[in-house]
């Protein structure tokens, strides 16, 4: 399958990349000019893009969309939405023009229903009507809401749905392998679920 990764440079991104590849897709980062591809394989290819103003084309000739980006914690409120929200809606929508498969959001614990308060509210409402505008497109999706990320690479034994435990942490690369999953496994068509590493 062909499968734009948008977010390919990113933590969790880059292992992506590398395990769509292992599973012999043939992963597609999505990069801006200014992105450091350094991390990602050689042999990738790249289409250039910015969330923040998309391409009409940018999904042409893909089979499935992965949504992994982010605009990162150190940016504020404005970015959030132009990234986390409106970027990821905007690639929804020129997804389902292009005759997507599956749509894959990499989501967040908290996202189903954002409290009011805390450091996170405002990033975690831009996750949940990004999420909400995926499950109204019509697109087949797949959701995932990882805990507490942590840059290890994982063990690949994963807890999805009711069971997590939300104080629990969530490795990266299992992260990476359960987006991978997600991707073409009919048990995930349209799945919402958190995940933790075991």
């Amino acid at each position: 399958m062909n499968i734009l990764v948008a977010g390919a440079t990113g933590k969790t991104g880059l292992r992506l990349v590398r395990e769509l590849k292992s599973k012999g897709h043939n992963p597609i980062a999505l990069v801006r000019p200014s992105s450091d591809t350094s991390g990602l394989p050689s042999d990738i290819e790249r289409r250039q893009g910015d969330l923040t103003e998309l391409d009409d084309a940018v999904c042409d000739g893909c089979d499935a969309v992965v949504f992994a980006a982010g605009s990162g914690g150190s940016t504020g409120p404005e970015m959030t939405d132009k990234v986390d929200r409106d970027g990821a809606k905007s690639l929804i929508d020129i997804a389902g023009k292009a005759g997507v498969s599956r749509f894959v959001m990499l989501s967040s614990v908290g996202a189903g229903n954002p409290e009011d308060g805390g450091d996170l509210e405002h990033y975690l409402q831009a996750k949940h009507d990004a999420d909400e505008h995926l499950k109204a497109s019509g697109l087949d999706y797949a959701i995932l809401r990882p805990v507490r990320l942590t840059e290890e690479d994982g063990t690949g034994d994963m807890r999805f749905g009711d069971d997590v435990d939300v104080e629990a942490s969530a490795a990266r690369g299992d992260v990476a392998t359960a987006l991978a999953r997600a991707v073409d496994d009919p048990d995930w068509s349209g799945r919402v679920a958190l995940m933790q590493s075991v």
